[in-house]
């Protein structure tokens, strides 16, 4: 029997702290992000919030600060679009931490045709690829820390993605916005099972998620037309990031998940994902991030 109670989709377990724990959510200026690190943070633990944009961040971590009464809260650059950078974040985190229980790959984009400065297709090279040299570079003090936690952002637009081996990285043709986000978000939820089964035995668990419709800053990269017509209607048809955040948080936070790995779950409850394509898509993928990131290199 579970240990914790979900009430309108909401997480509830006010018992469950993270006291002397060090935790990194990425993407966390605002939205879910900025929703997840205030949960966290009343529950304790010492928070590194990963992202790009310095001055909104930490007028975030200020605002949380204030709120929570948790001064361990800090930031610390990251642009998930620039490989480059998704290094230097984690030899300057190695610098300043020995261990880590907690990462949340938090940080995701709906995005037109762009490239990332690596070349990569915006969607896929966020979303994905970012995360992927992230976690992979971080699992060291993952697996110091065990029993550690990751939990992967994905959306339930996974289920209509379907890897395209000879086009993953939109350089033949771009398939729509929408259905690129759908591949990346596919590919959060591979890469979740795919590193799941690599850690067994080390102590490390790794989840995947869907947070629901959430009216976020995910859309800020559509074209001003598309934006004029689908954000009156999102705050009646979405939920606030505050709702948004009780599955990751649950996830990171949860006694009675410490063993679970490898699953998926939407609104806070456990679920099957729906994953097109053929079952070695989750081994060719986890190789080509590495080929693509130079992760070996």
């Amino acid at each position: 029997m579970a240990s914790y109670e979900i009430k309108n989709k909401m997480y509830i377990n006010d018992s469950a702290r993270i006291d002397g724990k060090v935790v990194i959510v990425t993407g966390c200026n605002t939205g879910i992000g900025k929703a997840t690190v205030h949960e966290l943070a009343k529950r304790g633990g010492k928070i590194y919030m990963a992202s790009r944009n310095e001055e909104a961040t930490k007028a975030a971590l200020n605002e949380i600060k204030e709120s929570t009464k948790n001064e361990q809260l800090y930031f610390l650059k990251l642009d998930l679009a620039s490989l480059k950078s998704v290094r230097e974040f984690c030899k300057k985190f190695h610098e300043l931490e020995t261990r880590l229980d907690i990462l949340i790959n938090n940080a995701g984009l709906l995005s037109p045709l762009n490239r990332t400065t690596d070349g990569f297709e915006m969607n896929f090279g966020v979303n994905h690829l970012g995360h992927f040299l992230l976690t992979n570079l971080l699992l060291d003090l993952l697996k110091a820390s065990a029993p550690s936690r990751i939990v992967v952002m994905s959306s339930s637009s996974h289920e209509v993605g379907i890897i395209d081996r000879d086009n993953i990285n939109c350089e033949k043709r771009f398939p729509g916005t929408h259905k690129a986000y759908a591949v990346s978000k596919l590919c959060n939820v591979l890469f979740m099972k795919e590193l799941a089964k690599r850690l067994e035995g080390t102590g490390v668990v790794c989840n995947a998620l869907g947070p629901g419709r959430i009216n976020t800053e995910a859309f800020r990269y559509l074209h001003p037309v598309l934006k004029f017509f689908i954000r009156p209607s999102l705050k009646y048809i979405a939920a606030t990031p505050e709702v948004g955040c009780q599955t990751s948080v649950m996830l990171a936070v949860e006694p009675s998940l410490a063993e679970v790995t490898g699953c998926y779950f939407d609104k806070c409850l456990k679920i099957e994902p729906t994953i097109k394509g053929p079952e070695d898509d989750q081994l060719w993928l986890w190789d080509k991030s590495v080929e693509l990131t130079g992760l070996n290199l």
